[in-house]
């Protein structure tokens, strides 16, 4: 079934909507971890998770909270069935959605987890040895600041070292902290001490990506106050020195901390306009930043998703265009959306660079869904549902390392559900999955 829909805007190329299958992609293949898994809200399945799902060395690990909150990881060889669990003794008080588990697999084997944040102490462990699933006693990082953390993130830069991202303060007056880790010594340092600065004012709500180079990209919105209808704009910044010092696209020098006045901007996008906070960015082969986020243009009422690009030598907008429903972001507290923050990929197909944005979406039924477009040169997109049954309030998260590697699209999918205003509702204990989707790309 093939239904053409005309763009919102004047000029958007025709989107071709696929339903049930697109005979130019692999065949999705879904594998299940567990089915015992905490399902009352969306903590298991929200987006900044980084990472829900990481491969090292012919291995993928997986972490998720169980229906008693426990935490508890998981690994498998890469594209097995056969899963390896193991529950912690470690808790994370999973009713509170952002409290949730992000890990990553250093360059020395050790799997490095930190979970329960939400402007709280630091949670953090590491496996008593490589390759193992047991973790060790919690610990500290710096030890400084570390009292007050939400939203960690780690990331794996090419000489296997860690990266690890994480919001001191809170929402709408906080700051961004970058520590690093050296695999050889085994010891934490503080590489940022307030990288974005909020002023006291606001907050920055970032996504970040590490590209094959080693260079780092972030981009961010700011947002103003607890309330999320208080985002707007996207700034951008780059570190080709593993994050000791920062530079726009024209490879100006940033003097830190970044602020507002001093940031450059992708796109500028006022207040009240339903930007969303904490999507994903990635860059393609040659370093190039790609943004992917959802936003209502000022002469729209519904909003949709945008991907923002730099091809080089300027920023572009893509308004994707295919959303007919009305909603608003106002209030705080984690909200139940009609739709999810997008992840974006991108790659080389052929001589065009191709992207695919995954999300959720009630008019698609809450599946799992990608949209693909194989020359950014055109406007031509076309979605695809990845499953055939709802995934409730699930955002998309998936292995970034078999991605940067292999270019295969591993996502970390479970059907939860999310009451509007941090509530928790009460289903049955829900299976985690495994979905693999590879696109076919033109060498």
């Amino acid at each position: 079934m093939i239904k053409l829909l005309k763009g919102l805007n004047a000029g958007l190329a025709v989107l071709i909507l696929i339903l049930l299958t697109y005979h130019g992609y692999a065949q999705v293949s879904p594998t299940t971890i567990a089915g015992n898994a905490w399902a009352n809200n969306s903590v298991n399945t929200v987006i900044f998770r980084k990472n829900s799902l990481t491969t090292f060395k012919g291995w993928q690990y997986a972490a998720y909270y169980n229906g008693e909150q426990h935490l508890t990881l998981a690994k498998r060889q890469t594209g097995g069935s056969q899963w390896q669990i193991m529950q912690t003794p470690y808790t994370g008080d999973a009713t509170d959605a952002h409290k949730s588990i992000s890990i990553m697999v250093d360059g020395a084997g050790y799997l490095h987890v930190a979970w329960g944040q939400h402007n709280n102490s630091l949670n953090y462990a590491l496996s008593v040895k490589p390759g193992s699933l047991t973790l060790g006693a919690k610990t500290v990082m710096t030890g400084k600041k570390e009292g007050k953390l939400s939203y960690p993130e780690f990331y794996k830069l090419a000489n296997g070292n860690l990266l690890f991202l994480y919001r001191d303060g809170g929402s709408g007056n906080g700051n961004l902290m970058l520590n690093h880790y050296n695999t050889v010594t085994k010891r934490w340092t503080r590489l940022q001490d307030n990288l974005i600065d909020g002023e006291g004012k606001r907050n920055a709500y970032w996504q970040m990506t590490v590209d094959r180079a080693g260079a780092i990209h972030l981009s961010w919105v700011w947002r103003e106050s607890p309330d999320v209808a208080s985002n707007h704009d996207m700034a951008y910044a780059c570190s080709k020195d593993g994050g000791k010092t920062w530079q726009k696209t024209n490879g100006e020098v940033y003097t830190l901390p970044i602020t507002q006045s001093s940031a450059e901007y992708a796109c500028k996008i006022p207040q009240h306009s339903e930007l969303i906070n904490q999507t994903s960015m990635i860059a393609d082969m040659r370093g190039n930043p790609y943004i992917a986020s959802y936003w209502r243009d000022s002469a729209q009422s519904v909003p949709q998703y945008h991907l923002i690009y730099h091809n080089g030598s300027t920023w572009n907008v893509k308004n994707l265009g295919f959303r007919k429903t009305v909603f608003s972001l106002s209030g705080g507290g984690t909200k139940r959306i009609p739709i999810s923050r997008p992840q974006i990929i991108a790659w080389k197909n052929g001589r065009k660079m191709a992207a695919a944005l995954i999300f959720r979406d009630e008019e698609q039924s809450d599946k799992v869904s990608v949209a693909v477009n194989n020359n950014l040169q055109k406007h031509l997109w076309t979605i695809q549902n990845l499953t055939v049954k709802s995934v409730g309030s699930w955002e998309p998260t998936y292995d970034t390392e078999l991605w940067k590697t292999k270019q295969i699209l591993n996502l970390f999918v479970q059907n939860t559900v999310q009451v509007d205003g941090e509530g928790k509702a009460n289903v049955p204990q829900q299976p985690v999955q495994v979905i693999q989707w590879k696109p076919v790309i033109k060498k």
